[in-house]
C-alpha cells in the first residue's frame, strides 16, 4: 500500500497482510507498541487475519519502519499521534474501522476512541498499556507478577536487567535481557522475536510518547462514555504489564467491554497461544 500523508505532512507507511481468498476481507487496523517498535514484530498475529477473514493493516508509527521521521520530535507524544490514526482511516476510505492495539499503543487507541468514538466499530486492547486511563500496576502487583517466574533459570539476570531499566539505566541490550518476562516460554522462537522490530530511535520516541501533557485520564474516561463500540481486553495470566487485575479495572471503564485473561500467557499472546488468540479475535470481530 502506498504511503500516506498525516496531519502535519509527515509521510507514513503501513504493511498490509491480505487474508485468504485474494485479500477481499475488511481491514483490521493494528497499532504496534514499544513505543516506537516496527510492526514486523507482529508477524501475522498468529494467523488472526485468515481466522477472522481480515486484512491486517499494520501502521508504521512515525519515525519507525518505513514511515518518515517527523520535523518535530514533539509529535511523538501519544496524543499527537491520534491524528496519524485518523489519517490512516481516511486513507483506507473507511467510515468505521476495527482497531487492534498492543501494549503501549493501547494508550493511542484509547485516545483515538475518546476523540473519534463514532469511527470505531470494535476495539481490541491486547495486553494493553493503560496510562491514558490513569491505570498503572502497583509496586505490590508488579512484584507478585514478576515473582511468578522465579523458578525460571533466566529469572535472576532478567530481574536485574529490569531493575536497571526501571532505575533509568536502560538500553536495547537491557531490554533484551529482561525480555524473558514477556513470554510464556523463553525458547528459540521467543529469543529470536525479542529483538524483532527494535530500532535505535525507540528510546527517544518512548520518552516523547509519555512526556508531560500526553494524558488527561479524567477527560478521557468522560469521553469514553460516548463509545458504543464493543471493547475486548485480552490479558495474559503471566503478564506484568498489565497484570490481570489492572486489565479487569480497565474493563470496568467501558460501556461494552469483554475481558479475556488467558492463564499461562505472557505479553505476546500471538507467540504464546496463537490459535486461541486467532479464534478469540475471529469471534469478537464477527
Amino acid at each position: 500500500m502506498p504511503a500516506f500523508e498525516s496531519y502535519d505532512g509527515t509521510m507514513l507507511a503501513c504493511t498490509v497482510l491480505a487474508c485468504a481468498g485474494g485479500g477481499a476481507g475488511p481491514a483490521l487496523v493494528c497499532l504496534p507498541g514499544g513505543p516506537g517498535r516496527n510492526p514486523a514484530y507482529f508477524g501475522d498475529l498468529g494467523g488472526a487475519g485468515p481466522a477472522a477473514g481480515r486484512n491486517l493493516v499494520m501502521l508504521h508509527t512515525r519515525g519507525t519502519g518505513d514511515s518518515a521521521v517527523p520535523a518535530s520530535t514533539a509529535t511523538y507524544r501519544c496524543d499527537r499521534q491520534v491524528g496519524d490514526v485518523e489519517a490512516l482511516r481516511a486513507h483506507l476510505g473507511l467510515d468505521q474501522m476495527d482497531l487492534l492495539a498492543h501494549s503501549a499503543a493501547a494508550n493511542l487507541a484509547v485516545l483515538y476512541a475518546a476523540r473519534y468514538p463514532r469511527r470505531v466499530r470494535r476495539l481490541v486492547l491486547l495486553t494493553p498499556g493503560l496510562h491514558a486511563l490513569g491505570l498503572t500496576v502497583t509496586s505490590a502487583e508488579e512484584e507478585a507478577a514478576l515473582a511468578l517466574r522465579s523458578a525460571e533459570p533466566w529469572y535472576a539476570d532478567a530481574l536485574a536487567a529490569y531493575r536497571a531499566a526501571a532505575a533509568g539505566r536502560g538500553s536495547v541490550q537491557t531490554l533484551i535481557r529482561f525480555s524473558p518476562f514477556y513470554y510464556a516460554r523463553w525458547d528459540e522462537a521467543a529469543r529470536a522475536h525479542a529483538s524483532t522490530g527494535l530500532e535505535p530511535r525507540a528510546a527517544m520516541i518512548g520518552a516523547r510518547y509519555f512526556s508531560a501533557g500526553a494524558f488527561d485520564p479524567a477527560a478521557t474516561r468522560a469521553a469514553l462514555t460516548g463509545l458504543e463500540a464493543p471493547v475486548l481486553i485480552y490479558a495474559g495470566g503471566l503478564d506484568f504489564t498489565p497484570t490481570p487485575q489492572v486489565a479487569a479495572r480497565a474493563a470496568g471503564l467501558f460501556r461494552h467491554a469483554e475481558l479475556v485473561v488467558r492463564p499461562g500467557v505472557g505479553h505476546m499472546p500471538w507467540l504464546d497461544e496463537p490459535a486461541t488468540l486467532a479464534a478469540t479475535l475471529a469471534r469478537f470481530l464477527a
